[in-house]
């Protein structure tokens, strides 16, 4: 039987923790370990934890998502990796269902993620990413549909709540710590898609997502990371793809984001992105540009095909039209 370890990246929010910890307590299948990364908690967190049985890292201050799980990883020898959100509840067969549907050909799993506030609605499926360089999170915001209750491949994993091999994280390696928080696991789907690594969307494994839970989704220092990452993406790999798309994609959310009165932090964001160092680790090449074009184009026919079945939201149905794509 495999080994299966939780890394839990955390920071204070020591409810939400314990919350958390409960549920995977009452997994049927018990994990065989669980690893908090703390990063600098002054809630209690970490002396919780540990009387739940956990082993803590202390990180000493806020390191971001990105390390936190990267420090996780490695003190654990588990052949199976679950990464959760502290803000995650799972259902008490969620990692049951998990491994009971990996075969010998998936990489990675993930379930279907339910708004924790809303039951009715989805949080997340899986992730696929668009020649804009911004990615879509299937099914956020959807009503719960038969659509959501269909397993089949995916490229990318949201790890709000997923389930690794740990071998992945030496072939494709591990997460990008230059992306801190927000979509470093997008970053991790775009590498694994390059590696034609593929894994399963399990509808069976259910959790519960409260949702940026500890800065809030339009919290000025939330969409200054994801506008400062979107162009880290589009940096790292995307400069050998069609540059409009892009240009309408990041525009298109910063008009979003001004809507909710964060322009400014959307505005410093793009800016720090452009300002960063990020060099791609591939050798531009006709093969690499092709491939990605590829998985760009593969994640735009699911967005529609999706959108076509439950409805696209004002951003994609904008952003192909104006893109013609």
């Amino acid at each position: 039987m495999p080994s299966v370890a939780a890394v839990i990246p955390h920071w204070n929010r020591r409810e939400l923790l314990l919350s958390l910890l409960d549920s995977v307590a009452a997994q049927s299948r018990p994990f065989d370990e669980v690893i908090v990364a703390d990063n600098g908690s002054t809630d209690g967190s970490q002396e919780a934890a540990e009387r739940y049985g956990a082993t803590v890292l202390r990180l000493g201050r806020n390191l971001g998502f990105a390390t936190a799980v990267n420090r996780g990883i490695l003190a654990t020898e588990a052949d199976w990796i679950a990464i959760l959100n502290n803000d995650v509840t799972l259902d008490a067969n969620w990692l049951a269902e998990l491994l009971r549907n990996v075969d010998e050909n998936a990489s990675f799993a993930a379930g279907k993620i339910l708004n924790a506030k809303d039951s009715s609605k989805i949080d997340g499926s899986f992730d696929e990413i668009s020649a804009s360089a911004c990615a879509c999170r299937c099914g956020a915001g959807k009503l719960d549909a038969p659509v959501w209750n269909e397993p089949g491949e995916i490229r990318m994993a949201p790890m709000t709540a997923a389930l690794f091999r740990r071998e992945l994280f030496t072939e494709v390696g591990p997460l990008d710590e230059r992306f801190g928080s927000y979509l470093e696991d997008v970053d991790f789907g775009v590498r694994c898609a390059l590696h034609r690594k593929s894994g399963i969307y399990v509808p069976t494994a259910v959790a519960h997502h409260r949702g940026s839970s500890t800065l809030g989704t339009w919290n000025r220092n939330t969409v200054f990371l994801l506008a400062r990452n979107q162009v880290l993406l589009a940096r790292k790999y995307f400069h050998g793809q069609p540059k409009w798309p892009i240009v309408v994609g990041q525009l298109l959310w910063g008009w979003i984001a001004l809507r909710h009165g964060a322009g400014w932090a959307y505005l410093k964001g793009k800016l720090a992105g452009l300002r960063s160092s990020v060099v791609s680790p591939v050798t531009i090449g006709e093969e690499y540009t092709k491939q990605l074009c590829e998985v760009a184009a593969a994640g735009e026919d699911r967005i529609r095909s999706l959108g076509r079945r439950t409805g696209l939201d004002s951003y994609w149905r904008c952003y192909f039209w104006l893109s013609r794509r």
